[in-house]
């Protein structure tokens, strides 16, 4: 007999509540947007509170849970063979059930279930630690399939918590197949979540409406979507499996250029107030930038030819009634902002307004500063507004935005809040673009219409917008991905800088390093150390941030500063002063130092466990150095080896051997492992779940996506006539609808 657990006793209110409620849906649509926890599904309870962790709110959503990997489980072995098979091989057998009992272990008193498993060549065992439900699920004389990791003992082998399905008619699930593999979270075990699925897909996945038009189904050689749907849980073999995917694959990058080629079409049709600028004020601008950069770093310096031919090109889109959408993309120190300054002085010029977006707080107020000391000359002032400003000095901020007052704001999302009325917006900066997606673009350029944002005026509401991105993106991604917008690069470094010098330590070859960093804190210059934690974790070897600045002061006897994201904008802006201004010359931080740190002293960046660090990310860390006229370094601690960890090795030799970020983005795209989705997080575009632009095919497949979305959409970038009335629904409320949006944190 089974007790109830105390308080847990159903109550006659909560009888009556189950009564009430209506049963699942039969028709398959409706069971499509049914929650979890009212779908009938198997487990249902258990879906409806482990869903939350993994974004799983309906029928659909869980559908469109694909499976990380597949474990083929096809191939049959008799006992006896398994015996052949070394220790920690993966194997499935049929077998019948002689016997199953429930033990309890001295140590720890964990309960153990055991069976014991024959066929025709001999004995077998297999166990399950803490899982009590098998002995209800298993029983003697009972036919299984069983695959699982074998642990060899003596003559008898035994399957260690293998995973199992009845031989009794139905379709086995866990073993004896291609299995699927998810993504799971606590309260959701593997065999629920494919139970859950199996019957998910036999009550509406097959049945899932297509919503691609048949010409372009046939025409591409794609698989219906309802049996893509079921084949890519449970495929017959690897080659329906590889279709299904194909076929989610399209449609994934299908979805991803509709958004781009739509978007381009609507904005092309969209005006705004050309900003014309005469030759006399652009060169004026640009010598004033020029001597205020001069005046900062003590000589005289020349704007790079990518530079002047960036804000050519701006000058060029700024003075046409189409607004601009032009990527920026440069190298770590290749002079952005001094471009976006040139950009907001010519908007300013002209009594208009200007706007600059950062992801931080920190890196809010390092553009204000840098961008206030660029345009002093010219008699511009900044406005900063974000989110740790005081009551007073936010009101003030507002108030001078709204009056056009401000004819250059930096700021961060608060810019986003609907009591920021701009008099008159002509140019919005986006920095570190991947940060924001089309959506917050939108809300962002809606600021352009006034303070009443109904007037007259909001014809040409729509505001010029630069992108600035210090992570350039792989050529190759860049001929796929950039539908909508125009693309400056900024390859060339500022005349004067030196090459940094990069090297690779392990952790036992550090002698002669910290008595390096303490005599270039002698000479006023600063370190910047890098470590991948805040504080140290039991199952992490790696340094934490905190342990580390309290041994380097021990170390080195000196102040040694320290920053992290948990601390408060306000502290960390002020160890940062300090540092800036030599009151610390040693500063140990989290990759909170990536961005928003222009510190002309720093000379030295040390990377503690650089190996846990992505390419990109090392490039951008080394970039905080080298920023002034004396010669830099940056050390890579890391005990990798090539036999460990190849990838990771190999990341470290390209930062060592290549200075260029553009050739480090080629490289990156290179040794990305398959599943990454390259390029889309740090571009800006949405997280794809299948489609993989590392894979020649799939690039392939995304040319073919552009050209029908180039035909699929009309002149205003919509999709017309009730024959892609499926599609439009379901990119607008299925599964497609965060890759045609644009949202940069959707996918999985």
């Amino acid at each position: 007999m089974v007790h109830g657990q105390p308080g847990r006793r159903p109550t006659p209110a909560n009888r009556a509540r189950s009564a009430r409620r209506a049963p699942p849906p039969t028709d398959p649509v409706e069971l499509l947007a049914t929650p979890l926890g009212e779908s009938g599904l198997p487990g249902e309870v258990a879906l409806r509170r482990a869903g939350r962790r993994l974004d799983l709110s309906t029928v659909r959503d869980l559908l469109f849970h694909l499976p990380r990997r597949y474990e083929d489980r096809r191939e049959m072995r008799t006992i006896a063979e398994l015996r052949d098979l070394p220790d920690g091989a993966t194997a499935s057998a049929r077998v019948v059930v002689r016997s199953i009992n429930v033990e309890q272990t001295w140590r720890r008193r964990v309960q153990v279930t055991k069976a014991v498993l024959v066929d025709e060549s001999g004995e077998a065992e297999a166990t399950w630690f803490g899982r009590r439900f098998i002995e209800r699920r298993i029983h003697a004389g009972q036919h299984l399939v069983v695959s699982g990791r074998l642990k060899q003992r003596g003559f008898s082998p035994l399957f260690d918590d293998p995973e199992f399905s009845p031989e009794d008619g139905t379709e086995p699930l866990h073993a004896g197949r291609i299995v699927p593999v998810y993504r799971l979270t606590a309260g959701l075990t593997a065999a629920r979540i494919r139970e859950a699925i199996r019957a998910a897909l036999d009550r509406a996945g097959l049945m899932y409406g297509e919503y691609l038009p048949a010409d372009l189904v046939q025409a591409e050689g794609l698989e219906p979507i309802g049996r893509a749907i079921d084949q890519v849980h449970y495929p017959a073999s690897l080659e329906d499996r590889d279709a299904a995917l194909r076929r989610l694959a399209f449609d994934e990058l299908l979805a991803l250029q509709l958004g781009m080629v739509g978007r381009r079409r609507q904005r092309g049709r969209t005006t705004s107030e050309p900003v014309v600028v005469a030759d006399l004020r652009d060169e004026a601008v640009r010598a004033a930038i020029e001597t205020a950069i001069g005046v900062k770093i003590g000589r005289p310096i020349s704007l790079t030819a990518d530079q002047v031919g960036a804000m050519a090109a701006i000058r060029s889109d700024l003075a046409r009634s189409e607004p601009m959408l032009r990527l920026l993309q440069g190298d770590v120190g290749s002079g952005k902002t001094a471009v976006a300054a040139h950009a907001l002085a010519l908007v300013a010029g002209l009594g208009r307004q200007g706007a600059l977006l950062a992801p931080t707080d920190l890196l809010a107020r390092q553009h204000a500063a840098t961008i206030g000391e660029l345009l002093a000359p010219l008699g511009v002032g900044v406005t900063l507004l974000t989110g740790s400003l005081s009551a007073d000095g936010r009101r003030k901020a507002v108030a001078a935005i709204a009056s056009g007052q401000a004819s250059v704001v930096v700021g961060t999302h608060a810019l986003f809040q609907e009591s920021i009325r701009f008099a008159d917006l002509g140019l919005a900066v986006i920095d570190e673009q991947h940060r924001f997606g089309v959506e917050q673009r939108g809300l962002l350029e809606a600021k352009a219409g006034g303070s009443a944002g109904t007037s007259g005026d909001a014809a040409r509401a729509a505001p010029h917008i630069l992108l600035m991105t210090a992570t350039p993106i792989p050529r190759t991604l860049g001929q796929i991905l950039y539908a909508d917008l125009e693309v400056s690069d900024l390859r060339m470094a500022p005349s004067g800088r030196l090459p940094i010098t990069t090297g690779i330590r392990t952790s036992l070859n550090l002698e002669g390093l910290w008595p390096f960093v303490a005599k270039e804190a002698a000479a006023d210059r600063r370190t910047f150390v890098v470590v991948p934690l805040i504080e140290a974790a039991e199952d992490d070897a790696a340094t934490a941030a905190k342990d580390e600045a309290l041994r380097l002061h021990e170390l080195l006897g000196l102040p040694v500063g320290l920053v992290h994201g948990r601390m408060k904008p306000g502290e960390r802006d002020a160890e940062m002063r300090r540092f800036r201004d030599g009151e610390t010359r040693v500063l140990v931080g989290t990759t909170v130092i990536e961005v928003g740190v222009d510190v002309p002293e720093a000379t030295v960046m040390v990377v503690e466990g650089a190996d846990r660090f992505g390419l990109a990310q090392l490039h951008q860390l080394r970039g905080r150095v080298g920023r002034g006229t004396e010669q830099s370094y940056c050390v890579l601690i890391s005990d990798v080896t090539m036999d460990d960890d190849p990838v990771a090795w190999a990341r470290l030799q390209a930062v060592k051997d290549l200075t260029d970020g553009f050739e480090l983005a080629e490289k990156d795209f290179e040794l990305r492992r398959e599943g990454d989705v390259l390029g889309l997080a740090q571009s800006g575009l949405p997280r794809l779940r299948v489609a993989s632009l590392q894979r020649l095919d799939h690039r392939e497949l995304a040319t073919k996506a552009r050209h029908h979305a180039e035909a699929l959409l009309d002149p205003a970038g919509e999709l017309p006539g009730e024959t892609l009335a499926a599609l439009r629904h379901e990119l607008t409320g299925g599964w497609l609808e965060p890759i045609w949006s644009g949202d940069p944190a959707s996918g999985a």
